[in-house]
């Protein structure tokens, strides 16, 4: 009987901790990041606001574990990596076009990861702070294991391609989402458009790969 309920407490701690965890995405989506408040979250949740403290250690723990939730590069971790064992034999080409174009598809269906990019860039704040160290110790990783033997001396190229590939992708979801679907004659609402950006990222990561590598030599 013991065990039983002790299982019992840890399925409803579980339930409660992802209440909450909805409650800010719902927050987020309808009111934006200003009324993530305790008692709002709580409220939103039907959880008393003192498991917040119990479960997160406050708002601030919950707002990081909220954001390791959704945010697409936080969750490509260090240990995932060594999970999945990606092929490096080709320099992470292969790795990279298929984070890529998910994190492309990702966005542009996740409301809240939306929200969450533009808060992102809205208010400075700690947690925000911290899921950007996370993603660039994950983004290091990656690239020592695979790309910076790849490209040796022009890696940092590469990488200046990369950032306006990632930051490109991240803006026209956002764009499409906030105010109007067409960029360059480019309707990002549309499967046909969206396949051609899909080809044009492959496209540059092809030739960045094509006319970088070795280029030292």
């Amino acid at each position: 009987m013991e065990r039983k309920s002790a299982g019992g407490s840890i399925r409803n701690k579980e339930r409660s901790k992802k209440k909450f965890l909805d409650a800010v995405g719902k927050i987020l989506k309808t009111k934006g990041y200003q009324a993530l408040k305790v008692n709002t979250i709580a409220a939103t949740a039907g959880v008393d606001k003192k498991m917040i403290y119990t479960y997160f250690g406050g708002i601030d723990g919950l707002i990081n574990a909220y954001i390791r939730s959704k945010d697409y590069w936080s969750m490509i971790t260090i240990e995932e990596i060594e999970r999945i064992k990606p092929k490096i034999d080709d320099g992470g080409k292969s790795f990279m076009e298929e984070m890529l174009l998910s994190q492309f598809d990702y966005v542009y269906t996740n409301k809240e990861a939306q929200k969450l990019l533009l808060w992102r860039i809205s208010e400075p704040r700690k947690s925000l702070k911290k899921l950007t160290d996370t993603q660039e110790e994950n983004g290091e990783h990656i690239f020592k294991l695979m790309m910076d033997p790849h490209f040796g001396v022009r890696s940092r190229d590469f990488r200046a391609i990369l950032a306006i590939i990632v930051s490109g992708l991240y803006y026209l979801n956002l764009y499409a989402a906030v105010n109007g679907s067409i960029f360059c004659g480019i309707d990002i609402h549309t499967p046909k458009d969206r396949e051609n950006i899909k080809k044009a990222i492959s496209y540059l990561l092809e030739q960045s790969y094509k006319h970088l590598k070795n280029s030292d030599k």
